[in-house]
């Protein structure tokens, strides 16, 4: 069983290694494929060259001979060498980019000093190290220069072989600086290797005198001094909040009264009083956590080995705010240009408000366009508007062109469309009652069953009380699909007509029956007497006739008090006249029986008839 582990221990060790190899090898392959793709193009670029160089000597004789005193032919020479040096120009700058680019595309290994910071970079492979190895073998012979005493500023000498130039310190060979070095830098091989010397040579004394007896020691103090200014900072920081939390519990019920908003109380004097307690406390943490932030990148770069640390420290506070002030700065064109939009947009609906003033006050009067539907139209105009603002704003908002938050947007829209269509068909049915007309504030009205004054319309719903003060909310989209009916909108200029039924047997003479309802008509109060109130018998039943009396009234809103009074009167004219209103299927022998009329409308010598007898006498 251990066998079996350890193989598979090697082989799996065996395929970890043969990967790494094979990435580093794939990292060399592809910077050297890089570099001999610049190098064909280096050579192309060197041809031209040379064969411009050989052009301009020639134009350069030409302008020498007699023959270029012509002011035209020496124009045109110098132009020609205009061009070529333009040419040369930009032939520079290319070799730089591309220079440039290379290294953007290429991986490089970082040669990292004493102190974790970058001396330099490593690009292409010598021989059979590849550029991570050369690195780091470099990396490991410049550490070993501090073991040197007698290091100083001429310890490094540049030799030069015949592939390379080689820096020595003494018989050891720190690096060697090849041609493909030199490409990646845009220099020669001696010049890179004069830079790299100095730079090893600094960093080495750098970190001797960093290192030394004397300086640690000053360090050390330097450290001891900042770390006791920030205990006495602390100190008496939290010293002064104490102080202030002291006089602030004194001014509770003084200063500290409590919030009040109106009628409601926010907070009490006890609430507010913990509130800025808390508040107290909060800010001399900050207070304490920011003098900490401040004094702990000064204390790490004290000292050479944590320096980095510093920078780090601070960089999580500046880099973002350098990021975010240049977004800012950067926004600022796109922030005027929202502004500007916004401007002119206001601008626009201010005029259309102005336009719906007037036709509310009836100074505008447009053809077929009633002063009501102003408001309404308004609130649409001013909803289309700004859409359009936001439409037009939106390729100016910051992240607007990011997928996420098209994505977002577009699952909002999806979720407000699929969440609101109910609510979207009431809003439609409320623009189309507006300007359908059908009834105003305060009309009365009957939707479906329910009948009532209308009291609010709103874009959702319209609200009926009813007379027995029950407010019914209706959906528009209900009131859409029923039949309305508007017992106001010509009540004033021709009056609604009331009208009820009455059944009267045969007995009773039809004109006494029409003037019993006439008279009841002309008591009743909220019953105009213009036009005058008139009598229809609508049917000649078996058993009784149908009297309907109508009269006008301008007061709709009315009606159930209009109706109580009405019956009433009807009652009292038909007993005065001595008219009994039976029902329909009443049966009673009237022989011995008084009748229905109260007592109070009969004569006081009234009394309920006898019995009718009647005898046949027998013929035999």
């Amino acid at each position: 069983m251990n066998k079996k582990l350890i193989l598979l221990f090697l082989v799996f060790y065996e395929f970890c290694a043969h990967d790494l190899f094979a990435q580093k090898n794939n990292v060399d392959t592809f910077n050297y494929s890089v570099l001999e793709d610049y190098k064909n193009r280096y050579k192309e670029i060197e041809s031209k060259r040379k064969t411009d160089s050989i052009k301009r000597d020639e134009i350069k004789l030409q302008l020498q001979k007699p023959e270029a005193n012509n002011i035209s032919k020496r124009e045109t020479l110098l132009m020609q060498l205009k061009t070529l040096d333009e040419s040369d120009s930009l032939r520079d700058i290319e070799k730089i980019q591309s220079i440039e680019s290379l290294k953007h595309s290429s991986k490089a290994f970082a040669v990292r000093g004493f102190f974790n910071d970058t001396l330099f970079l490593i690009y292409s492979k010598l021989g059979s190290f590849s550029a991570e190895e050369r690195a780091t073998v470099i990396e490991s012979r410049i550490k070993s220069l501090v073991e040197n005493v007698d290091f100083d500023n001429n310890s490094i000498k540049e030799v030069i072989t015949e592939n390379t130039v080689d820096l020595l310190c003494g018989e050891i060979i720190l690096l060697s600086v090849s041609e493909n070095d030199a490409i990646w830098s845009n220099t020669s091989k001696l010049i890179l290797a004069k830079n790299y010397n100095s730079i090893i040579t600094k960093s080495v004394i750098n970190y001797k005198k960093e290192t030394s007896v004397s300086n640690l020691v000053k360090e050390i103090g330097l450290a001891t001094l900042i770390i006791i200014l920030l205990s006495v900072l602390i100190f008496y920081i939290n010293r002064l909040f104490n102080y202030t939390a002291t006089k602030i519990s004194g001014q509770e019920g003084k200063k500290i009264k409590g919030i009040k908003i109106k009628n409601y109380t926010l907070f009490d004097a006890k609430n507010e009083l913990n509130v800025i307690l808390k508040l107290n406390t909060t800010v001399k943490w900050l207070m304490i956590i920011l003098s900490l932030y401040l004094v702990l990148p000064i204390l790490f770069g004290i000292f050479p080995w944590t320096k980095h640390f510093a920078s780090t420290l601070f960089g999580y506070i500046l880099n973002p705010v350098k990021s975010v002030a240049v977004s800012v700065w950067n926004y600022l064109p796109k922030l005027i240009t929202i502004v500007v939009i916004i401007v002119i947009f206001r601008y626009v609906l201010k005029g259309f408000y102005f336009l719906k003033t007037e036709i509310e006050k009836g100074k505008l009067k447009i053809n077929g366009f009633y002063p009501d539907w102003a408001n309404p139209t308004y609130q649409l105009i001013k909803v289309i508007v700004y859409a359009f603002m936001a439409i037009v704003i939106f390729p100016y908002l910051p992240g607007s062109d990011s997928r996420i938050f098209q994505g977002v947007s577009v699952f909002l829209g999806v979720l407000f469309t699929f969440g609101s269509s109910g609510s979207l068909s009431n809003v439609v049915a409320g623009l189309v009652l507006t300007y359908m007309r059908l009834f105003k504030i305060g009309d009365c009205v009957k939707i479906g069953d329910v009948i009532g004054d209308v009291i609010e319309k709103s874009i959702l719903v319209t609200r009926i009380r009813t007379i027995k003060n029950e407010i019914i909310s209706i959906p528009n989209s209900t009131v859409m699909s029923s039949h309305t009916i508007n017992f106001s909108s010509d009540s004033l200029d021709k009056g609604l007509i009331m009208h009820t039924t009455v059944t009267i047997g045969y007995d009773v003479p039809w004109k006494n029956m029409h003037q019993a309802l006439l008279n009841a008509a002309d008591r009743t109060e909220f019953l105009s007497k213009e036009p005058k109130p008139f009598v229809l018998q609508t049917s000649l039943d078996d058993f009784y006739v149908s009297y309907e009396i109508n009269a006008h009234t301008k007061e709709p809103n009315k009606q159930a008090t209009i109706y109580s009074f009405l019956h009433a009167n009807i009652q009292d004219c038909c007993n005065e006249m001595g008219i009994e209103i039976l029902s329909p299927h009443y049966r009673a022998q009237r022989d011995g029986n008084m009748v229905t009329i109260p007592a109070d409308y009969l004569n006081k010598d009234y009394e309920s008839p006898s019995f009718n007898v009647k005898f046949k006498k027998d013929e035999k």
